[in-house]
Order: C-alpha cells, then sequence, then structure tokens
C-alpha cells in the first residue's frame, strides 16, 4: 500500500534527478542489466565506472558506452566476491576518477540448486558474491558520500529477496538479506540528518540474462521475463526519480503481502504459475 503511494507521488511529484557529472560506478558491468544501465546513463552526462571480472565483457561495454556519447569511461578488473579486491579498487578509483556519487551494486549470482543439495562452500559463494560484496562497496564509497550529503546508493535484491521460492534458498537469503540492510542504511541516513543521500532497492522477477540460464515463465501475463535492456530503462528511471523500491513486474508486490496470506495459499500461487516447473526445467539438469 504504502509503496503504491509512493509511487503515485513520484508522478507528480519534484523534477527528475539531473545526471550530468555524476560519477557512477557499476559492478557486474560486462554483461546484461549491468551493460544496459551503462548504455542507458552513456549519453547523459556522467563519468561511468565499471567494474567487473570479465575483462573482454567489460571492455566491450566501454565501447558501446562511448559510441552511445560517453565522454568518460574507467575500466577496473574487479572480483567483487573479494574484500580485499573491492577496497583495493576503491583506492584507484578514488585517485585515478574521483569520488564516486552513483553506487549501482548489480553483480550476482544464481546457483538453483536444492537446500540439500547446495553445499556450505555454495551458500558461502552465493552470499559473497551477492550480499557481502554491497557490503563492501557501501562501505568504501558511502563515507564520501555522507562527508559531503550527497549520493546514491542503488542496490539490486530480487523479489526473491521478499519471498522464499523454490531451489532459491541461498539466493532469496542473500537478496533478503540486501534489502535489510539498505532499508537500515536509509534509516540511519535518515535520523542523521543526511537527506542528501537516496537509496533505491531494484526487486525484479526474472532477467533474461546469464544468471537466469533461460528460465521462462510459465505465466508470462502475470510474471514475465522482461528483456535487460528494458529493465535497465526502468532502472534508470527509478534512479532519476529517487524511488526507495523498484518492483517489477506488478505481481511481484504479491511477495511483500505474504505475512497477510497463509502460506497454502503462497505456495498454490507459486503451483499455479509453475514456478517449481520452471526452475527444474532451467537449473534441474545434471
Amino acid at each position: 500500500f504504502f509503496l503504491l503511494i509512493e509511487n503515485a507521488f513520484c508522478i507528480f511529484s519534484r523534477p527528475k534527478k539531473s545526471f550530468a557529472g555524476e560519477i557512477v560506478l557499476i559492478t557486474g558491468s560486462a554483461n546484461g542489466i549491468g551493460r544496459q544501465v551503462a548504455l542507458k546513463l552513456a549519453p547523459l552526462g556522467v563519468t561511468l565506472v565499471l567494474w567487473d571480472i570479465d575483462d573482454e565483457g567489460n571492455k566491450e561495454t566501454s565501447r558501446l558506452a562511448q559510441q552511445n556519447g560517453a565522454c568518460r569511461v574507467f575500466v577496473y578488473h574487479c572480483d567483487c566476491s573479494s574484500r580485499e579486491d573491492v577496497h583495493e579498487q576503491a583506492d584507484k578509483v578514488r585517485k585515478e576518477v574521483g569520488d564516486v556519487t552513483i553506487l549501482i551494486n548489480n553483480v550476482g549470482i544464481l546457483i538453483g540448486k536444492k537446500f540439500c543439495d547446495l553445499t556450505d562452500e555454495d551458500f558461502e559463494k552465493t552470499f559473497r558474491i551477492n550480499f557481502f560484496s554491497q557490503v563492501w562497496t557501501c562501505k568504501a564509497f558511502l563515507p564520501a558520500m555522507v562527508a559531503c550529503n550527497r549520493g546514491h546508493l542503488v542496490s539490486t535484491a530480487s523479489g526473491a529477496g521478499l519471498q522464499g521460492l523454490y531451489r532459491s534458498s541461498d539466493y532469496c537469503a542473500s537478496k533478503g538479506a540486501i534489502i535489510g540492510m539498505m532499508e537500515a542504511i536509509n534509516s540511519e541516513l535518515y535520523h542523521g540528518g543526511k537527506h542528501g543521500i537516496k537509496t533505491t532497492i531494484i526487486c525484479p522477477y526474472f532477467i533474461s540474462t546469464r544468471l537466469s540460464k533461460g528460465f521462462k515463465s510459465a505465466k508470462p501475463c502475470l510474471f514475465p521475463v522482461y528483456d535487460p535492456e528494458y529493465a535497465a530503462s526502468r532502472i534508470v528511471d527509478a534512479i532519476k526519480k529517487e524511488k526507495f523500491y523498484l518492483i517489477m513486474p506488478p505481481a511481484v508486490y504479491l511477495f511483500g503481502l505474504k505475512i497477510f496470506i497463509p502460506r497454502k495459499a503462497v505456495l498454490f500461487l507459486e503451483s499455479y504459475i509453475k514456478f517449481p516447473k520452471s526452475m527444474e526445467e532451467a537449473f534441474g539438469q545434471k
């Protein structure tokens, strides 16, 4: 209910954010949503900082961004699952580019195993990439934003962070942790008088990227699988409007109502949209 009010308020509220002069760092920028967000921001007068472990893909993103009008693009090899690497590359960015003013945490992984089939190493890997990478990047860049009371933290979570889903226990847990952390950071900033720093939490359903491995929705009318370009346009628009949450498609709002709905009804919804079957087809093969 409150998210619907916020969305309606954004339509008629203050003018959209200007990106001119912003230093935007995107993690997981070599492909998928990260690349498309970079391309959407390229003609808007920003300085792009691209982090990924896929050097060739990252260079291609840089080339395409410059074709789209980006004046300054900086490419870094960064393993976001490594705390040491994150802080080392963050130091380089501060020295070579400047203080990051918009941080877009996008890097992620989905293993797609059942709980009892996940090893301890699988859980640790998922949390390092999905959750701790965002802890470390926020730790690296938020202090400078606080010092000047200006900046924007954008975190890609997931609709799975609002609802535990089949074959996704580690993924749902890591994305739920992101949502909790970002809401807490937002609270601390607000009560600390740092109203110039904005936060946006992205909660999509599946996007047709490498992460989804060909996942196909059995009920696309309710839960469509968006292409990365469309998802990126929605994300950039949410940043412009300084929305706290971006939940897409609208049916994902149902996940947030789980405390008001009997558990059997939630499980029935999963069966109706054939989510377990879709996950088995995408991730169940040996």
